[in-house]
């Protein structure tokens, strides 16, 4: 087994040499413009290799395609990354249905790097066929399509999706050999949860709402997440104050953002051991999260500069990066 991952992973080490560093956040920042972080982000290798002039989610979704296209060069088997991989199919799904029946398609609605092709899903919403798609999706889509028609709810039909998304991210996780993506699969089940928790506890949810969206993870009681949401954000936070996400809890006090940025940052001091491996499954695993987490990193630059912010609220918002 360790041979196996031998040479992807010293191919994962000299494309790490690539990633962003502080210094290349720095020269992002001190551009003026949207345009101009562009450009330079261009001059690092970004987007195509022609010198077509890309949006910026265009070239965001070009950097998100090369990785996969990447890591299908080192592992002939794709599965082995279900557990990263699933949640493109569940966002495709919910586009797919959701396009297809409110007939309002917009761009850029599908992500690649699924285990089903988008337009697959989509063939199967638009015939009701929803036996073209593996079990996993198969019920879900059909549930929240039928859902959808019948309550035009879009909230409900995202609930729906989404815990069916997390469902089959822990049963992947369950049958990987890899440690890391099954402590990935919990801890993204276990921030999403807390998310649903939060945000309901805000808006005043019911208790059968939070029941219907929640997903059961080993480091969460959804019993005791249920209650302390129902009472207050003071019970929401003393409960997770006896959790593993104690930590999170003066982000979550501090702001919507800032609890954000500590999720995504948790991942990458999650992925950092990474670094010491060599043969097994792991750093490849790490070098996807940790382009993903780049690539979210530069969105919120972005998203700052094109908006106008002061420079001191983008760097807030910025997150940890992986080299």
């Amino acid at each position: 087994m360790a041979e196996m991952y031998t040479y992807a992973v010293a191919r994962v080490r000299c494309r790490e040499m690539a990633l962003l560093t502080r210094a290349d956040l720095s020269r992002l920042m001190q551009c003026q413009t949207e345009e101009e972080c562009l450009r330079t982000l261009q001059d690092k290798g970004w987007g195509k290799d022609t010198a077509t002039h890309l949006s910026a989610e265009e070239m965001l979704i070009e950097e998100d395609r090369k990785i996969w296209s990447f890591i299908g060069e080192l592992v002939h088997d794709p599965g082995v990354f279900d557990v990263l991989r699933l949640p493109k199919d569940f966002n495709n799904l919910k586009a797919a249905v959701k396009s297809v029946i409110t007939k309002v398609t917009p761009p850029h609605i599908y992500m690649s790097g699924g285990t089903v092709p988008p337009e697959t899903m989509q063939r199967a919403v638009e015939q009701n066929d929803f036996s073209l798609l593996p079990d996993f999706l198969a019920e879900p889509g059909r549930e929240a399509a039928s859902l959808l028609l019948q309550t035009r709810d879009g909230q409900r039909c995202d609930i729906l999706l989404d815990r069916a998304c997390l469902m089959a991210v822990q049963k992947a996780a369950e049958s990987s050999e890899c440690d890391l993506l099954r402590e990935y699969a919990e801890l993204t089940t276990a921030i999403a949860d807390i998310k649903i928790a939060v945000r309901a506890q805000k808006t005043g949810k019911s208790r059968a709402f939070l029941q219907e969206a929640l997903a059961p993870c080993r480091t969460l009681s959804l019993d005791s997440l249920t209650a302390a949401a129902l009472k207050s954000c003071d019970d929401l936070l003393s409960y997770l104050m006896l959790t593993p996400y104690a930590p999170a809890v003066e982000a979550l006090k501090d702001s919507a953002s800032a609890f954000e940025k500590w999720c995504d940052d948790r991942v990458i001091e999650l992925i950092r051991g990474q670094k010491y491996e060599a043969f097994t499954l792991g750093p490849l695993v790490a070098y996807i999260l940790a382009r993903q987490n780049e690539i979210s990193t530069v969105r919120v630059l972005l998203a700052g500069k094109r908006n106008h912010m002061d420079d001191g609220l983008i760097q807030e918002r910025l997150r940890d990066l992986y080299v």
